[in-house]
């Protein structure tokens, strides 16, 4: 094995970095491949009454030899983070894998982060097992009885099940039987859940005891499985099984399956261990056939209990058995997952192969993330997966970044690849050649890479999907040099960040500021305190206070049609402004309308979920900012002309109006902005960029004045776990900071009270502090970034009110004259 079995539990082998091990948590996801034996054939025999254990492969594998044993299997496992502030880690860690081990605390249920990765996971079409995780403290902390206990575990599992559910195909077994995903929820009865306690290093698996108990009553595995789990009890006096209602065989006094034959021996273990019964442990470990050495005899407590259900019960041959029968292989995961990974057309060369998953086949291969390197100079090693064909040391590939479009020379380098190397935890293993399926590390190809990219050796294929993240960077920091002759050594450091994590944003502001914008608080607090140490040298740095991204927006109409004239007097503008139908900024994030969609496809959908007009939403222009943003201008026009000569022009305009508002030059939101009106030049000279670019923006600025503008600051949904008799003062320290409780249930069976709060984010620094200081340390706070909400309060123009207090904030945060300016700007007498 890799880690030493008196370590197991605290050696934290893929916390890699000094933090993550000082504070117990997961930061960077880390891979490791890991290569086993496993026997399936017998865990499909049902006539077979042995339980196959785990051993490592790598000692009884005979290199020479040809053929290879079909019982050798190669994991690559990747251990991302659990924390909010790090989902984008996880995201990354998605795109390259094909199950998930999805871990769950039996006391704590289901948190908001599991929810939102497992939608994640299920969207990438990633097959979930579960693991129940912290049983021991079911029965030493909380002494909870045996059958509370499963009904606990029961909610735990069908929790997770809600939130498959409606990813699942109608008639899953049928689906399977095509080469598609297959049955998705998750069920002890099938073996898809494991129940454990991973800092004891004790898991099992129905399958485990059904074996133990098969032979006894004569039945087969599969039929003991399906006994205990569910309502079913046995009869001891009349010797059968009874299903059904639980609440009458109870109270006759008949225990159910699950806690008879399994809760219960394992409570008889804690039992004895605890209270130091010798002659009744000495009993046991004879039934359980658990030996134990002779020094190892004179241990009691925890230390003893560890080693008895160790041996009894190993954790590792329940995540095993769980992985490689239940989690699909690369060739078949691949056959149903193609559509999801790959942007190009579903029957092209690059597309079989990802489907094929053939070694022999052209190379596809996606990079998900960039990994610092040990030692110094600043490298990477880029981490991805081989899709398709092989990666090989020195081999000539294309490399192609998330902008490139097949056919141009955008985004695209033709190199070498220096090396190839698989990750090993903290250690990396070189080797010359990795095939299909297989994670891998590459080295001397980051100087091209900034996040992520394709790298393949088909001309024509087209890149993978770029990744959709759950969070998006919100907090906003300010850094800059103590000394100014550090000043490079910052640039090149932010440009070292930014490829280092998925998410985090590095930009340079107009006023020379460099901006560093992160998920949440912790997410930026990591991110600076790398860029500080590592990617600096140490040298120091000042940070400014957190700022908010903020979004401006129309309320209603414009009152008036907003008219601008060109600097030579000789072209206008007519146009209004509206706001989106509500949910269809949030479409537009998401990818359901897109400006790549075809138009009929698009004016539809939008028609009919949304309300839209259908004729203006067949004439959309422009999406913005970037080409992609909630933002629309569309052509409301009737019957001008020259108007499509200037399309390019109006456009161009609107990308920059709508990336710098009006207010405080922050970026539009969920504005349409419309065409209404266009008196032209007759002579074309008199119409080019230079005239019409001006005037759209100035345009776009007038109609959204018009329209009664509002700003949207970001909120957080904060999840706040906390003991009922401390939930008292949580209220007083959300109230102050404008926020508010919109749901808490108590967690059945625990005093542990579950809180959902709305907290704009600009109220939420420093929030984790004030929420402990008031319950003694007993809340334990995790925030999200939920959505956008109205900032009300006052006029836009009126700088005693809360709106107008937050715009002149900004203006001279950014260096600009602290009062908007007036409306007669930028609208133009007829």
């Amino acid at each position: 094995g890799i880690i030493a079995a008196k370590n197991a539990g605290d050696a934290r082998f893929t916390d890699t970095r000094a933090d993550e091990q000082e504070r117990c948590i997961t930061i960077k996801s880390t891979g490791v491949s890991m290569f086993f034996k496993y026997d399936i054939s017998k865990y499909l025999d049902d006539q077979d009454y042995s339980v196959e254990s785990v051993t490592d492969a790598a000692e009884a594998l005979d290199m020479n030899s040809e053929t290879t044993d079909a019982t050798n299997y190669m994991i690559n496992l990747i251990d991302s983070p659990g924390h909010v502030d790090f989902s984008s880690e996880v995201t990354s860690a998605l795109r390259i894998t094909d199950g998930a081990i999805v871990v769950v605390d039996c006391i704590e249920g289901v948190c908001v982060q599991t929810e939102t990765v497992l939608r994640q996971a299920m969207a990438e079409k990633i097959k979930p097992v579960l693991m129940v995780n912290k049983l021991d403290r079911a029965f030493l902390e909380l002494q909870m009885e045996p059958e509370e206990a499963y009904q606990n575990f029961r909610k735990a599992v069908e929790s997770v099940n809600v939130i498959i559910s409606p990813f699942e195909a109608d008639e899953p077994e049928k689906e399977l039987k095509e080469g598609g995903v297959g049955p998705l929820q998750v069920d002890p009865a099938t073996g898809t859940v494991a129940f454990g306690s991973g800092l004891h290093q004790w898991g099992f698996t129905l399958k485990k005891f059904s074996v133990m108990y098969a032979k006894k009553f004569g039945i087969k595995p599969s039929d003991m499985m399906q006994r205990l789990w569910g309502d079913t009890f046995l009869d001891g006096k009349a010797n059968v099984w009874r299903r059904g209602n639980p609440d009458k065989y109870i109270g006759e006094g008949l225990r159910r399956g699950f806690v008879q034959f399994i809760l219960d021996p394992i409570n008889q273990v804690f039992d004895a261990v605890m209270n130091d019964k010798k002659k009744k442990i000495q009993k046991m470990l004879k039934v359980t056939g658990v030996k134990i050495k002779s020094d190892e005899k004179e241990l009691t407590g925890k230390p003893l209990l560890k080693i008895i259900m160790q041996r009894w019960l190993p954790a590792a041959d329940a995540l095993l058995e769980m992985i490689v029968v239940h989690l699909p292989s690369p060739v078949n995961a691949q056959n149903y997952r193609m559509p999801v990974l790959y942007e190009g057309p579903h029957d092209d060369a690059a597309a079989q192969a990802i489907k094929a998953c053939d070694k022999d086949g052209p190379l596809m291969m996606y990079i998900s993330k960039m990994i610092p390197t040990e030692g110094k100079g600043g490298r990477f090693y880029a981490f991805g997966r081989v899709f398709s064909g092989k990666v090989a040391t020195g081999q000539k590939v294309r490399i192609l970044g998330p902008q490139y479009k097949p056919g141009s020379k955008k985004d695209l380098y033709i190199k070498s690849i220096q090396r190839t190397l698989i990750m090993m935890g903290r250690y990396v293993e070189q080797i010359p050649d990795i095939p299909a399926g297989n994670n891998v590390a590459l080295v001397g190809v980051d100087q091209y890479i900034v996040k992520t990219g394709t790298i393949t050796t088909i001309e024509e294929a087209h890149c993978f999907k770029t990744m959709k993240y759950s969070v998006s960077p919100v907090v906003r920091v300010a850094v800059d040099v103590t000394n100014p002759a550090d000043l490079p050594k910052l640039v090149e450091g932010l440009k070292r960040l930014s490829k280092s994590d998925p998410l985090v944003l590095c930009l340079t502001e107009e006023s020379g500021e460099h901006i560093v914008a992160g998920a949440g608080e912790l997410h930026l607090e990591i991110c600076l305190k790398d860029l500080a140490e590592d990617f600096m040298g140490g040298a120091p740095i000042k940070i400014s206070e957190p700022v908010v991204s903020y979004r401006e927006t129309v309320t209603e109409e414009s009152s008036v049609v907003a008219l601008s004239k060109s600097a030579n007097k000789h072209n206008r503008l007519y146009c209004n402004a509206q706001p989106f139908p509500e949910g269809m900024d949030l479409a537009i994030e998401e990818g359901e309308i897109g400006p790549r969609d075809d138009a009929k496809e698009r004016a539809r959908k939008m028609t009919d979920k949304f309300g839209f007009d259908n004729n203006e939403a067949r004439k959309i222009w422009a999406f913005g900012p970037d080409g992609s943003g909630p933002n629309l201008l569309l052509d409301a026009a009737k019957g001008v002309d020259y108007l499509n000569e200037i399309r390019d022009h109006v456009n161009s305009g609107f990308q920059w109006a709508s990336r710098e508002g009006p207010m405080c030059e922050e970026p539009m939101r969920g504005v349409v902005i419309r065409v209404l009106d266009v008196t032209l030049h007759a002579d074309a000279i008199h119409r080019g960029a230079g005239q019409i670019l001006p005037v759209a923006r100035r345009v776009s600025y007038a109609s959204v004045f018009t329209a009664n503008p509002c700003l949207l600051e970001p909120m957080f949904l904060a999840d706040i776990s906390v003991p009922q008799d401390s939930a008292g003062p949580i209220y007083g320290v959300l109230t102050q900071r404008g926020g508010h409780v919109f749901a808490e249930e108590q967690m059945p069976g625990s005093p542990i009270v579950q809180m959902k709060a709305y907290l704009p984010v600009a109220q939420s620094f420093g929030f984790t502090k004030a929420l402990r200081s008031v319950t003694a340390g007993k809340a334990f706070p995790q925030c999200s970034f939920s959505h956008w909400e109205r900032l009300m309060g006052g006029e836009y123009r009126d700088p005693a009110g809360k709106l107008g207090k937050v715009i002149c904030g900004i203006r001279t945060r950014k260096g600009l004259d602290a009062e908007v300016p007036e409306l007669s700007r930028y609208l133009d007498k007829l």
